[in-house]
């Protein structure tokens, strides 16, 4: 990591304890560290491994002064409470909440020769408060692997924060420092098999995959039949564009109605404290466009891969990786939605129903003109608001207000206006 990522061996002097929990509070701790170390400096992290074990577009991590440790509140406990993962060539054991699946941080798997204990990077976005005296985000980091920071991705759209330019960092090429790991193969389809017996890519559907590829499933482009529904339309944004010169449509010469699946990006703190980061990208799809099937009742761990649910709320449930910890699923009860969706409430009215998909698991960066991490050649992303604002900004205003505000200028830099379009309310607003 860069040298200004990491903090001193600094123990003496005046303390402040900072608390931590996440949305379930089976995980509960306090980090106690020197007033000297304020404000812990915090880096977002845009890794395939981060954005596939989270399900997000990057982390919000900070790293403890050496030899400082969570200190857990009883009945909470490690053993207890979390769920470890560690991948081929990790420098570090993920730790995420095995009832809700919010990541809380890292730790090194190699104690630091000074001090003996292993160093910590704790998520920074449970924590009671993010105040600028206490965490401050500076730095965005393996920018490179998420596409530069042209975007879209959100080192793009956060370039600043409180009136100072983030910082840049990334390694030098092929530094053997910072060896990436690959995810794992994927395990559902995306291709098929060509006339000569190779593999073509099937551009029809796209791949979303946590990290261990326990979950793996794959989404599909908006369907005609999605655009004429006066409910599953208002989860599109549907633009007319030219057409190929020369061959106008029989409905209107010289243009074609083009859609894609709208997203989001959600502050809310439910979100927030289910998936240990600061903001949740979301996607919405018809849940019987999604391969392999969903089961009619999603339910703690039921055998769909390794997708364990948590009830966020009595109509909310969200799901995660039970083995890597990524944010995948949300959905909502809702008979009235459903109703609508599915015209007049006959069979086939779960797959009517809209599933949220965490943007961080879908692998258009590893196809080209897909549009990097954030999939802009499958989403259309609502540059003009957040989700989520009034709670995220409550915990820390900084970066809501940066984020809304370089969302605006990348937009109207990339396109020329910004898209303040209404999704129905399947995060909050």
């Amino acid at each position: 990591m860069a040298a200004e990522l990491h903090l001193p061996h600094q123990l003496t002097g005046a303390n402040k304890s900072l608390t931590a929990q996440c949305h379930c509070k089976s995980v509960h701790f306090i980090v106690t560290v020197p007033t000297s170390a304020l404000p812990l400096p915090v880096h977002l992290c845009h890794c395939r491994i981060c954005r596939y074990t989270h399900g997000t577009l990057c982390t919000f991590h900070a790293p403890l002064p050496k030899g400082i440790e969570p200190q857990f509140i009883a009945p909470s406990s490690i053993a207890s409470s979390l769920t470890g993962y560690t991948h081929a060539g990790a420098a570090a054991e993920r730790f995420f909440c095995r009832t809700c699946g919010c990541h809380v941080g890292d730790r090194n798997l190699k104690p630091d020769p000074e001090t003996g204990k292993p160093e910590w990077h704790v998520a920074t976005s449970i924590f009671s408060s993010h105040g600028e005296d206490t965490f401050q985000i500076r730095t965005h980091i393996f920018t490179n692997s998420a596409g530069g920071t042209d975007g879209p991705n959100l080192a793009a759209w956060l370039p600043r924060i409180n009136n100072r330019n983030m910082h840049i960092w990334n390694p030098a090429p092929n530094d053997p420092k910072y060896p990436l790991s690959p995810s794992p193969p994927s395990s559902s389809p995306t291709e098929q098999s060509g006339s000569k017996g190779e593999k073509e890519k099937d551009t029809s559907r796209l791949q979303a995959q946590c990290h261990c590829a326990g979950i793996s499933f794959t989404i599909p482009r908006p369907t005609a039949s999605e655009s004429t529904d006066p409910f599953l339309s208002r989860f599109l944004h549907i633009t007319p564009t030219p057409t190929i010169a020369n061959e106008p449509t029989p409905q209107e010469a010289g243009h074609q109605e083009t859609a894609k699946r709208v997203a989001t990006l959600c502050l809310c703190a439910d979100c927030r404290l289910t998936s240990g980061a600061h903001a949740v990208p979301w996607t919405f799809v018809p849940r019987g466009g999604i391969r392999p099937r969903l089961p009619a009742d999603l339910a703690g761990d039921d055998g769909y891969g390794t997708l364990r649910t948590y009830r966020s709320s009595d109509r909310v449930t969200r799901g995660f990786c039970r083995v890597c910890g990524a944010t995948a699923l949300y959905m909502v009860d809702d008979p009235e939605r459903v109703a609508a969706a599915s015209g007049e409430g006959k069979a086939g009215e779960e797959d009517a129903a809209v599933v949220d998909v965490a943007v961080g698991l879908l692998r258009s960066s590893e196809g080209e003109g897909e549009g990097g991490p954030a999939a802009e050649g499958w989403l259309a992303w609502r540059t003009g608001r957040l989700a989520g604002w009034e709670t995220g900004r409550e915990f820390d205003a900084g970066f809501a207000e940066g984020l809304q505000d370089g969302l605006g200028q990348w937009a109207r830099k990339r396109y020329g206006r910004v898209e303040d379009f209404e999704i129905p309310k399947q995060v909050a607003e």
